[in-house]
Parts: structure tokens; C-alpha cells; sequence
């Protein structure tokens, strides 16, 4: 009964995906007319420039259209996959051909000690490649997940030194376009670069900063940065002097990361406990032990 139902629901899945090859989701109207017009977002600088992603990436490849075109959870990921410099076919290959391997890896293993004459029950191995086959799927998302939180993390530190570099360029005088770009010049990383190639895109497109680095604190999901683009663009298009408010939002960004920074060296500590305890006792069971073996035998 169980093997009947697990057929039929592979049998209705590879239909579903068929489908979904054969006729996919119209992409919306604003994508489209902003593929034409060719007003994309900056790139994302590359932090990873190998092609190769191995045996997971060329076994998934050929599927990656069909997953993507599903569109299931594709607008979190994409901002993650922004954030990390991966593209998303990249990573749909790998999601895919992991799910592959560990779909085919525990019948493989039943067939292996089946040869050996260790025969296990049919529904171990089905079960087990059920098992593998969903967590090699969403295991890969799990990790640009993390990657993608630290790496807004050291966004927000470069964007407190960012603002600090404003706040001096526009007390000395400067005007507001002039102070964003001389501050993203100095800079240097990821997150710099990805300032300069937002400011270098406005320059090329005839619009102002604040818009395009509103757009890119809206692609990496960095609200911080939306903020900052809205508080500059008031002192681009209203007169409106800033530059209190943009050191006061880089004093909050500071004390903002130092309580991160506390928080996480509490946890760290309480994580260190847990090992002192178990030592702790283990120590008591190997001094205790003898003696309350010897009274148990004595009885």
C-alpha cells in the first residue's frame, strides 16, 4: 500500500513538472518591460568567478529550467543569491543534483548490502531516499542563507564608515553627489565596490545617486542603505541639510553592531558552558564509578 501511494505521488510529481516545462508561468509585465528597456539593476559583484561547480551543477543543469520556473520562494533567494555574488542558475543546478544524489544514494546502499546479503525492508531505502532527496534539495539554500546574513552584517559595518566619509566630505564644503562619490572612492571591499558600481550606473544612466542606491539596498535586502538613499535624496531635491541626521544614523549603525557583537559574545559563552558541564560530569562517573560498582557487586 505504502509503495503504491509513494508511486503514484512520483507519478503525478514528474506530470506536474512536465507541465511546467511544457507550458511555464508568464513572467510579469514590469520584468519584461525592464528587460526590454534594459534598466536593470547593478550587478553584483562576483565573489566567486569559478564556473565549475562540479559533479552536483552538471547533474542538475538540464532541470534547472523547470525549477525556476516554478517561481517557488524565487524572490528571497534571489536577494540572497545578490548578496553573495552566485547566479541563480548556479544555484538551482546544485539544489537539484544534490537532491538527485541523495535521492538515488540510499537505494544504491539497499542494492549494495542487498548484493552482500544483508537484505533490508523495501520501505527503509524508500523512505531514506525521500528523506535525502528534500534535505539535499533545501540543505544548499540553508547555506546562502548564512552566507548571505553575514555578509549583510559587514554591509552594515562599511556602510557606518561610508556614512562617517559623507558627513566629513559634506562639512568640508562639498555638495551631496560629490561627497557620495569622493566617500565610495575611498573605501575599499565588496561592499564599497558595489556603492561605486551603484553610483557609476546613475552616472551612466542620467539619474540621481540616492535613487540608485536605494535600488541596491532594495536588491540586497539592506534596509539600512534604503534609508540612508531616502534621508540624501530630501538634501538633493528639497535643500535639506542632512548631516546631522547622517552622523546621527551612523552613531545608531555603531551602537547597533556593538549589541550584535555582545550578543553574539554572550551566546558564544553560554555555548562553552555545555562542554565544561558534560566534562564535569563525565569526571564524577569516572571517580564515582568504582565505588558504586563495588557496592552493587557486594550485593
Amino acid at each position: 500500500m505504502t509503495l503504491a501511494l509513494l508511486t503514484g505521488a512520483g507519478v503525478g510529481l514528474g506530470c506536474w513538472l512536465v507541465l511546467r516545462g511544457l507550458y511555464p508561468s508568464r513572467p510579469p509585465l514590469a520584468a519584461v518591460l525592464a528587460r526590454l528597456d534594459g534598466r536593470l539593476g547593478p550587478a553584483p559583484v562576483p565573489i566567486d568567478a569559478a564556473d565549475d561547480g562540479g559533479i552536483a551543477l552538471r547533474l542538475g543543469r538540464p532541470l534547472v529550467g523547470v525549477v525556476a520556473g516554478s517561481g517557488i520562494g524565487l524572490p528571497r533567494l534571489r536577494k540572497d543569491l545578490a548578496v553573495t555574488g552566485r547566479s541563480l542558475e548556479r544555484h538551482l543546478g546544485e539544489k537539484v543534483g544534490l537532491a538527485v544524489f541523495g535521492a538515488l544514494l540510499a537505494p544504491a546502499t539497499a542494492a549494495a548490502l542487498a548484493l552482500g546479503g544483508a537484505a533490508l525492508p523495501l520501505a527503509v531505502p524508500v523512505w531514506a531516499s525521500v528523506v535525502l532527496g528534500l534535505g539535499g534539495f533545501f540543505v544548499p539554500d540553508l547555506g546562502v542563507r548564512a552566507e548571505a546574513s553575514a555578509r549583510r552584517r559587514d554591509f552594515r559595518h562599511a556602510l557606518s564608515s561610508f556614512l562617517d566619509l559623507v558627513v566629513i566630505a559634506l562639512a568640508g564644503g562639498g555638495g551631496v553627489e560629490g561627497a557620495l562619490e569622493d566617500a565610495a572612492g575611498i573605501g575599499r571591499g565588496w561592499a564599497f565596490a558595489q556603492l561605486r558600481t551603484a553610483l557609476a550606473a546613475a552616472r551612466v544612466r542620467r539619474e540621481t545617486p540616492w535613487a540608485a542606491l536605494g535600488r541596491l539596498g532594495a536588491e540586497l535586502g539592506v534596509p539600512e542603505l534604503v534609508e540612508l538613499a531616502a534621508s540624501v535624496g530630501l538634501a538633493g531635491t528639497e535643500g535639506a541639510k542632512v548631516r546631522a541626521s547622517l552622523a546621527a544614523k551612523a552613531e545608531s549603525l555603531r551602537a547597533h553592531q556593538l549589541a550584535e557583537a555582545e550578543g553574539e559574545a554572550q551566546a558564544a559563552t553560554e555555548r562553552m558552558s555545555l562542554p565544561v558541564v558534560l566534562l564535569f560530569a563525565g569526571f564524577l562517573i569516572f571517580i564515582g564509578y568504582p565505588a558504586i560498582a563495588r557496592v552493587l557487586t557486594g550485593f
